[in-house]
């Protein structure tokens, strides 16, 4: 080997895009260098960490992440959302455009964006635009400035700075992002079947679920593939939590349509029927819908029709989960769990962990063209995730390191403990405790 090797990580299970196998990971600088067998000789003056049986997965890569900072900093911040994700495994996140103030809806508000973050990051960090019913003339300077795709809501998002776009308005900012070939992701719920359901003050589970109809994903979803299709745009849809939207996906892929899709790990570790009344730590838009929706969710996955796995984790302060679902914040906290919620429904459904990292490493990577992250392969980054996955642990709120400990997860126990994660060769985390700030900001095509 012709470079000067400094690391090597060795286990009896390294997940690699060729399948989980032992080696040892042999890493210069901050990149691997080569994955090598097993029992390969340790190139001299190179430092050995053994992880014995524990699996060596890629860096995890979540790109569905609402900071909030700043302007909300008081529901989470960089601080302590990429101490989280350290903790969980995450080594990339990108920050989403809402719940802060400014939102990223001009190069001058990511710029305000990243000198907040620069101090604080444990992880690496990337950054979404925004696409508001004014901003189109901001898009292609955003693209420029190294955002890696824009973010768009077809329903009221919540915050009266992030309005949403109609269906002309969705037309013109596609074309617009299609004029350069970036990447528009949608939150997708149209709001006509949502002011069409029943919407009521109420502390019941079923009320809230009424009110965010599957209707409104499908449909929203059926003409957001229709503006795609005509302006040969790439669209990504947020969050599904209709099943009944695979079918059309599915179908606009096979015709060439450039679409894809994500879930989030409460779509598919929580159902419906499980949501005690006034328990809004699960309320989030779209909703956790219920079990037999969940197996189709997983269905979907296995066939390749979902892309990835990512959080969306979107926290607030306690004082806003109110018990009346209808004026509760919509958000759930799940960076540093993501993991091993995953896998404890994973294994019971007969998946790997190659499916795993697959889902919330490989293809998220790939989502935003992070080039360097996502697989334990010669030339990218040093990036690890290493996982105890037999191992168990009951979620304990106090043991979270986001700024708000509300989580729909409390009291669950998980199969998968996070036993350290490296950064760029860098162990960022120990048994869920943070350790180095070693984070970058990171744009698009850098």
């Amino acid at each position: 080997m012709d470079v000067q090797v400094n690391l090597v990580v060795r286990s009896t299970r390294v997940v690699t895009p060729e399948g989980t196998r032992a080696a040892s990971i042999a890493v210069s600088g901050e990149a691997i260098a080569a994955v090598l067998p097993y029992d390969a000789e340790v190139p001299a003056g190179a430092r050995v960490e053994d992880v014995g049986d524990d699996v060596v997965l890629p860096g995890l890569v979540d790109t569905h992440v609402h900071v909030n900072d700043p302007g909300r900093t008081e529901w989470e911040g960089f601080w302590t959302a990429t101490r989280a994700a350290a903790a969980g495994g995450i080594t990339t996140l990108i920050d989403m455009p809402l719940n802060s103030l400014p939102p990223t809806t001009t190069v001058e508000h990511l710029r305000v964006k990243q000198d907040v973050a620069r101090g604080k990051a444990h992880i690496d960090v990337g950054f979404w635009g925004g696409a508001l019913p004014d901003n189109v003339k901001d898009l292609r300077p955003l693209h420029d400035a190294g955002v890696y795709g824009f973010k768009c809501f077809l329903s009221p998002s919540g915050v009266d700075e992030f309005p949403p776009l109609d269906q002309e308005q969705l037309a013109t900012s596609l074309a617009e992002i299609a004029g350069f070939d970036g990447l528009m992701i949608v939150h997708a719920e149209d709001p006509h079947h949502l002011a069409a359901a029943p919407q009521k003050s109420s502390a019941k589970y079923a009320d809230f679920l009424a009110s965010r109809p599957r209707d409104a994903e499908n449909t929203a979803i059926e003409n957001l593939i229709a503006q795609a299709r005509r302006l040969d745009a790439r669209v990504h849809v947020l969050h599904l939590s209709s099943s009944d939207a695979l079918p059309l996906i599915a179908a606009a892929r096979a015709e060439g349509v450039r679409v894809t899709a994500e879930t989030c790990p409460h779509f598919l570790t929580l159902t419906a029927e499980e949501v005690p009344d006034g328990a809004t730590e699960f309320k989030c838009c779209p909703p956790i819908r219920e079990a037999a929706n969940q197996d189709a969710l997983w269905q979907g996955l296995a066939d390749g029709t979902i892309d990835c796995i990512v959080s969306d984790h979107s926290p607030s302060t306690a004082d806003l989960k109110t018990p009346d679902f209808s004026t509760a914040w919509g958000g759930i906290s799940s960076l540093q769990l993501g993991l091993p919620a995953i896998w404890t429904e994973a294994r019971r459904r007969g998946h790997s962990l190659d499916d795993v990292a697959r889902w919330m490493s490989t293809a998220p990577a790939a989502l935003a063209g992070l080039h360097s992250k996502g697989a334990i392969e010669a030339g990218r980054d040093a990036d690890f995730a290493v996982l105890a996955p037999d191992e168990t642990f009951t979620v304990d709120p106090a043991a979270l390191h986001h700024r708000n400990r509300v989580t729909a997860y409390a009291g669950r126990t998980l199969y998968g403990v996070v036993t350290s994660t490296w950064l760029r060769g860098v162990r960022i985390a120990d048994r869920g405790i943070p350790a180095e700030r070693s984070g970058r900001l990171l744009e698009r095509n850098k």
